[in-house]
């Protein structure tokens, strides 16, 4: 890999890197630095074409003062190296520390939500005239349709069933059976707040996977955005939301309001966006959250266990923001 890096220098270490849930990461040492050596093994993102492009609007976007790890060119001047069938990518390694919410203070909470505005309206202007391969004809948002309840019946059903079948259950299916249970109830209290299907909203470039283990802080800046593997376009303040339900969630599944609020105003402000714009993403947002159960579909349908600790908070947020509705949309909007 390295030769093809004439001036990334001789290899001394090579680490695996232990975070990241869909592809594979490496810290190298070499006689001239480190580097930070991506396979792009995720089948949904690992086209040459698609990592080109995430490359492209790094580099652009870094030419305006977003905070990027743009890739290392390679000998013939390009980004993505296949060995094997296997794409490769080598970046720059930015020394940093992930940052939670609850690390955040109320200033660095506004900082982090000018900044997603800054990569919003950034990308806005590099990505002008590139095609989003994963759109639907007419422009929206490929999977724009909210969930059907009627589905997600179906799918509790199925789950339940695995999690009172395990052979030897544990705290987690205790958990998940009670969860699952709870969330049933809900959606038949709430199935006529499914979210209308209304002309497209407002879209645009997004990064797709904005949270904590992308986003690396210096002190108190943010130093390097990671990870642009999800870069695609869909409800730009639908982004907003997701990241700040994943940042600012505490363990219990509550949201810190005081931080989403001053996060908020910073991105409204600093992307341009209504609070009418906020008010239904956080409604689109809810809804989805109240359908979901991505991390019970990796154990039990997968037998993949890595999202197993994210599962009690992110579980309790959907119920504690359908009590707190209105408290939380205020957050998003005032």
């Amino acid at each position: 890999m390295l030769r093809r890096y004439p001036h990334a220098g001789e290899p001394l270490t090579c680490t695996p890197l232990s975070q990241g849930l869909l592809n594979h990461g490496y810290r190298v040492s070499t006689t001239r630095g480190s580097y930070f050596l991506k396979h792009h093994s995720d089948d949904a993102t690992r086209g040459r074409a698609t990592i080109v492009r995430q490359h492209r609007a790094t580099r652009r976007l870094q030419s305006l003062g977003v905070p990027v790890a743009p890739p290392v060119e390679a000998r013939d001047g390009e980004t993505v190296t296949e060995i094997a069938g296997h794409r490769y990518a080598l970046h720059p390694w930015v020394d940093g520390l992930h940052r939670g919410g609850a690390q955040l203070t109320l200033a660095q909470s506004t900082r982090l939500g000018t900044l997603l505005g800054a990569v919003h309206t950034g990308l806005a202007q590099v990505m002008d005239g590139e095609r989003d391969t994963e759109t639907v004809p007419g422009g929206s948002p490929a999977g724009y349709a909210s969930p059907e309840a009627a589905d997600t019946y179906a799918l509790i059903g199925d789950l339940l069933a695995a999690a009172r079948g395990r052979g030897t259950r544990d705290s987690f299916d205790e958990l998940a059976e009670h969860r699952l249970r709870e969330r049933r109830t809900l959606l038949e209290r709430y199935a006529d707040r499914r979210p209308p299907e209304p002309a497209a909203p407002a879209t645009g470039w997004v990064h797709g996977d904005f949270h904590p283990l992308n986003v690396l802080y210096r002190d108190a800046e943010p130093v390097a955005i990671l990870d642009w593997d999800r870069l695609a376009v869909q409800p730009r303040a639908e982004e907003a939301v997701r990241a700040a339900a994943i940042f600012f969630v505490r363990p219990a599944g509550e949201l810190d309001l005081a931080k989403v609020r001053a996060y908020a105003r910073a991105y409204r402000r600093a992307a341009g966006a209504g609070a009418a714009e906020l008010a239904a993403a956080v409604h689109r947002v809810w809804w989805e959250r109240l359908n979901d159960f991505w991390i019970l579909r990796w154990r039990y349908c997968l037998n993949d266990r890595r999202a197993d600790p994210q599962f009690p908070a992110v579980s309790a947020l959907a119920v504690w923001w359908t009590r707190e509705y209105d408290a939380v949309r205020e957050a998003f909007t005032e």
